[in-house]
């Protein structure tokens, strides 16, 4: 099995664990906090098209689309886009999921005002070509935000250690905790020195303003709860300006 198909096999194993994390977590207080996140980095029209890359569940597709944005939303795993759409028909939010692979983007140039992520570009064979594509769709002024953390440094094993026994991650069978580890090992992001490196190759592509934070998980995880994340998160936010 190719390293794509090993990372979508992974995800699809975990999809379901997802879904009921993600109903949780826009119940919980953690809605707000992100929301409060991306609304600071928003362009200021109050509508605006988004495309939400590696959506998952959804997450950020139903805080983006429930602030009068449309939004699509689109992941490499069938199983998540189901999940997502599931959550949307539940939550009633009419939005498009599309299965779709970051790096290879199914859209016209110019289409976006903003491309946004969250815990996605870790995970990503050739994180360039997936930059460049953001780049590519982003309308003039558009703006990228990735919220992302540098994981292929850290182990999900040894990190599980400091996590409560409800913890997500410590519902997690011990085979897929090890193919993360695993899979993380062959990924060439994680190699990288980042949110250094984010910085160095968006500016190298074009984007200018790029500016990053590394104080996010003050922020959103203030607290050990169910969907606290003990790897310090970090925010890319770069604006296209030709």
């Amino acid at each position: 099995m190719n390293l794509v198909d090993r990372i979508e096999n992974y995800w699809s194993k975990r999809s379901d664990d997802f879904f009921d994390l993600r109903i949780e977590e826009l119940k919980s207080d953690k809605r707000q906090l992100w929301q409060d996140e991306i609304i600071a980095n928003l362009p200021d029209k109050e509508h605006l098209k988004i495309l939400d890359v590696g959506c998952g569940p959804g997450f950020f597709s139903v805080i983006l689309s429930s602030l009068g944005h449309d939004v699509i939303g689109i992941d490499l795993t069938e199983s998540m886009i189901q999940k997502a759409d599931e959550i949307a028909d539940i939550l009633d939010y009419d939005i498009d999921f599309r299965v779709m692979n970051a790096q290879e983007l199914d859209f016209d140039d110019e289409e976006f005002d903003v491309v946004i992520s969250r815990n996605l570009t870790w995970t990503l064979p050739d994180i360039e070509k997936a930059y460049k594509e953001w780049y590519r769709v982003l309308k003039k002024d558009g703006v990228l935000l990735n919220f992302d953390a540098d994981y292929g440094k850290v182990s999900l094993k040894e990190e599980m250690k400091s996590l409560g026994e409800e913890h997500s991650h410590n519902m997690m069978d011990s085979s897929l905790v090890k193919e993360c580890d695993d899979i993380k090992q062959e990924l060439e992001i994680s190699k990288r020195r980042r949110p250094m490196w984010d910085e160095k190759f968006l500016q190298e592509i074009g984007f200018e303003s790029c500016k990053i934070d590394c104080e996010i998980s003050g922020r959103v995880y203030k607290i050990k709860d169910d969907f606290y994340n003990p790897t310090p998160m970090f925010k890319v936010c770069a604006i296209k300006s030709r």
